[in-house]
């Protein structure tokens, strides 16, 4: 494992301690996040590569693929170092047609953790996050109680199957009942430069030393928005997805990223990205985008 860190590090309450610029693993599987990667030999390249550059938090998913995205960070990282740390989720499985049903019962919900136990060739997953939400648009909370699913990791985790939990797709109040539940390590939302309705709960979760991980850096922005940060990237000589990342690291020390790619030219940039430091009129200017 390389000694340096990417966006420095955090330290999650009762949890690992990680480089704050991470993984997301979802690009290497096909079209659709269905089936094999288009060059197996790049996709295997971009996981070794960030192992290099000090990547240390690995996020992936049994259903992307499915299986391709685990079996993939086996066969590139395994045997796993001590301080690697790959992060899975669970709560939805692919249909034959691609498609994202949600799988939240408990008896499919240990079916899932045993399949990603499986796929990634390890006796204990160490973080497991509860996708829950989805919404009109993919990416949003729906509301209610996940008593009942988060209870299901809850007691796997009792059983030694599992390190560590947290929830996706969630709002504040579902977090709260995680929590009165079983700890969580993490949280992994829809936020960006133009998308920050929860700014609120990252201050929370801050407080109580817990992560946030934000999904979709460049999703979701207006064609005026998307003009403004590729203006500010242009002045910088940097792309608009190293200022969207910067931006985020700079929002709070709790953030952690896990962009993805398939490609090991555009992991570099991202990595790079950690490094980039926003000046005040930049900061300005994004900060006046937000929708």
């Amino acid at each position: 494992m390389a000694s340096n860190t990417p966006g420095g590090t955090f330290t999650m309450a009762g949890g690992p301690t990680v480089a704050r610029m991470g993984y997301g693993a979802m690009q290497l599987a096909g079209p659709g996040v269905f089936g094999p990667p288009k060059d197996r030999d790049e996709a295997i390249a971009v996981l070794r590569t960030a192992v290099e550059l000090g990547v240390d938090h690995i996020d992936t998913a049994d259903f992307y693929g499915p299986h391709v995205t685990n079996e993939l960070i086996r066969e590139a990282l395994s045997p796993y170092g001590e301080d690697l740390h790959i992060v899975t989720k669970v709560g939805a499985v692919r249909d034959e047609k691609g498609g994202w049903p949600h799988a939240r019962s408990p008896e499919q919900l240990r079916q899932q953790v045993e399949s990603n136990l499986r796929t990634l060739g390890v006796d204990v997953l160490d973080v497991v996050n509860l996708r829950v939400g989805g919404g009109p648009d993919g990416h949003s909370p729906v509301p209610g109680s996940i008593a009942e699913p988060f209870g299901a990791l809850a007691e796997m985790r009792e059983q030694g199957l599992i390190r560590h939990l947290g929830v996706s797709v969630v709002d504040a109040d579902q977090v709260r009942e995680a929590q009165s539940i079983a700890p969580i390590v993490t949280v992994q939302n829809w936020y960006n430069v133009a998308h920050r309705g929860d700014e609120p709960l990252i201050a929370s979760l801050a407080e109580q030393g817990v992560s946030y991980v934000p999904f979709w850096p460049l999703g979701g922005f207006s064609p005026l928005q998307s003009e403004t940060l590729d203006t500010v990237a242009k002045g910088l000589g940097v792309s608009p997805q190293a200022v969207a990342l910067a931006w985020l690291l700079h929002q709070s020390p709790n953030i952690l990223l896990i962009p993805g790619t398939s490609s090991v030219a555009h992991l570099r940039e991202n990595v790079a990205a950690a490094s980039l430091e926003l000046p005040s009129d930049a900061l300005a200017e994004l900060d006046g985008i937000a929708g």
